[in-house]
């Protein structure tokens, strides 16, 4: 149970506590919930649960949506189970980074539960991913050495933490290091296709947010049904496809992931199939409309989305046969303050936590021992140690964005 309401809740009461879900409910098929005396009437007598279940959105899946929005409004709740910032006046350890919101309640609990039962004296602020990491690199850059930085970062996308002009010296300097032990991954991310072990020991990848896609079969029309990501670059699918540029770990994730694997003409092709940007709930909202003008074929989304497409419904997902792009929840932490840090790095890395992210969040853990529910052989798409290595990721972003934006307002 999370710590905002219960599925068992009467809509009513959960829209007069929490009003900033009215427009989320209503945008996905409770419009009535915009009159009042019809949210009053009806909504007083069914549960949340019921409510979603008439519409056949799976309640589990909703809820995670349900708290991203609370959240967003009111970011930081009394209670210690979800709080963004905890200060510890004897905090050894500080602890920064960005959570993937369908599961930072979750994460953030379990934390709590097992600071208050260990002597590891931990600060640390942990925001939604949905707020942006600007806060964050705004930190980074205004330290002047290590020293101003967090012990432990834990956070998600390519953005800042892999961008050489914010921690290139610190990597250079060997600031961070691997302290999981870890020989091995879960097999799905450590094999003859993909390896997300960092073969420098710095990054410590501890699961993914893949990104697949879904297709409108009722606005499908006549063109073929797209079975990977090379299909979504044909013109067919000029202006038919929505991305989630409002969640910039995936789309930065997308992007470099075209690039590696076509080309600057491949991000091209990208930018002129943009029909719009979409928030992965609104993807799903769209895909339930027919035969709208705005409404796109193909949505690319978080691979946890899915799970919130009616039963039925036209929307089919596609788990690329070209392989699943992939976005990198991540751990960075400090050498010097291995002995103090280990028995967190320890918990953050273990088989629990890794349960919370593949069993709950749909986002499959990299820790051994987890079994991510996934098909016998996921395909994964994935730059690669030495593609990362090798480029400014930061600079590549910049110009891959004007690439592709470019193509989007044809330019190009």
């Amino acid at each position: 149970m999370n710590p905002y309401f219960s599925l068992s809740d009467k809509v009513y009461d959960l829209t007069e506590r929490y009003p900033e879900l009215i427009d989320l409910l209503a945008t996905n098929g409770f419009e009535n919930l915009r009159n009042d005396t019809m949210r009053k009437t009806v909504g007083s007598h069914i549960s949340i649960e019921t409510a979603l279940k008439s519409k056949h959105f799976d309640p589990q899946a909703f809820e995670q949506k349900m708290i991203e929005t609370i959240e967003q409004k009111t970011p930081a709740l009394s209670t210690g189970l979800a709080d963004t910032r905890k200060e510890n006046p004897e905090g050894e350890l500080r602890l920064a980074g960005v959570l993937p919101c369908p599961v930072r309640v979750q994460l953030l609990e379990k934390l709590d539960n097992w600071l208050s039962e260990h002597e590891t004296k931990v600060s640390y602020e942990l925001q939604a991913a949905s707020m942006g990491l600007d806060w964050l690199r705004e930190r980074v850059t205004e330290s002047p050495d290590a020293s101003g930085l967090a012990d432990v970062y834990l956070s998600a996308g390519f953005s800042l933490f892999f961008d050489k002009d914010v921690m290139g010296q610190h990597m250079e300097n060997g600031v961070f290091t691997d302290l999981t032990g870890a020989d091995r991954l879960n097999p799905v991310f450590d094999n003859d296709s993909i390896d997300l072990k960092d073969p420098k020991r710095q990054y410590t990848i501890i699961g993914v947010v893949p990104a697949i896609f879904m297709v409108n079969t009722e606005l499908l029309g006549d063109r073929p049904f797209p079975e990977s990501w090379a299909d979504l670059l044909t013109p067919e699918f000029e202006n038919t496809v929505a991305l989630p540029m409002r969640d910039l770990d995936l789309f930065n994730a997308v992007l470099l992931a075209i690039y590696k694997e076509y080309g600057e003409e491949g991000v091209a092709k990208l930018g002129k199939s943009l029909l719009t940007s979409m928030h992965p709930a609104q993807m799903i909202k769209s895909g339930a409309k027919k035969q709208q003008n705005n409404a796109p074929v193909v949505t690319v989304m978080p691979y946890f989305f899915t799970w919130m497409a009616k039963e039925g419904g036209p929307m089919s997902p596609v788990w690329p046969k070209d392989g699943a792009i992939v976005s990198p929840i991540f751990l960075l932490t400090k050498a010097a303050s291995k002995e103090k840090s280990q028995p967190l790095v320890d918990f953050l890395f273990s088989k629990e936590m890794g349960n919370v992210l593949s069993a709950n969040g749909k986002f499959p853990s990299t820790h051994p021992e987890i079994d991510n529910g996934l098909s016998p052989d996921p395909s994964f798409l994935w730059p690669g140690w030495q593609f990362i290595y090798s480029h400014d990721i930061g600079a590549l972003l910049k110009e891959t964005e004007r690439i592709f934006f470019d193509a989007a307002e044809g330019k190009v």
